[in-house]
């Protein structure tokens, strides 16, 4: 029973925190004695649970460091978060079987990487058109283009580091949603957008080398 109460304290701390700082979350949700599972990100986030997903799974894919294809279970699985976004879900559904698999240590230091960006964005961050941002219909427009972005990011060649900016602009967009801020929305779809550009352009010259090779 102890153990309990214990276990539901740490909770509300944690979910005060998120509703504090983005940053102030995370950083509970990481330091507390649950396993960071996307359930115990639940408990923190709650209704902002989506965009707090793919924040936290887009995180490693946003490093500047090749990942050789290692992200992609984690794109994958942001992609079921960002498509509840388009049908603008209200409660989230989640497999069981993620919903209790705690993350890995490569995804685990990318959040502490994540936290330092966010206190970043933080301190720059105000309300910008948050009516926009957290309306259904806007929440809907911003999941079609965090879904784009997702298979963007999973589609760039492996080790190759072109998964970067679409990874980066989907942490942009989800920053928007959880700051309620319109220019990092912007700044997202910008950034992503010029990614996904730089890889169709790369891998188009890569495929006309290649054919005038062997032609």
């Amino acid at each position: 029973m102890t153990a309990i109460l214990v276990r539901r304290k740490q909770r509300l701390a944690v979910r005060r925190a998120a509703r504090r700082r983005v940053s102030a979350g995370l950083e509970a949700w990481l330091a507390s004695d649950e396993a960071t599972t996307l359930g115990s990100l639940n408990d923190a986030f709650g209704e902002k649970l989506l965009a707090a997903a793919c924040l936290t799974l887009m995180a490693p894919a946003a490093l500047p460091i090749p990942s050789g294809g290692a992200t992609d279970v984690m794109s994958v699985v942001s992609t079921l978060f960002a498509a509840q976004m388009v049908l603008a879900r209200r409660s989230v559904w989640l497999p069981g079987r993620w919903r209790t698999k705690e993350l890995g240590a490569r995804t685990q230091k990318g959040l502490h990487a994540l936290i330092r960006f966010v206190k970043v964005c933080e301190r720059i961050s105000r309300r910008r058109l948050a009516g926009l941002i957290t309306s259904r219909s806007g929440g809907r427009v911003l999941g079609g283009i965090v879904l784009v972005l997702i298979v963007g990011a999973v589609l760039a060649p492996p080790f190759s580091g072109l998964d970067t900016l679409p990874a980066l602009g989907v942490v942009l967009i989800a920053l928007a949603i959880l700051l309620e801020d319109a220019a990092f929305a912007v700044a997202g779809i910008a950034v992503g957008a010029a990614g996904i550009a730089l890889s169709v352009f790369l891998g188009s010259q890569v495929t006309e080398f290649v054919s005038s090779l062997v032609s």
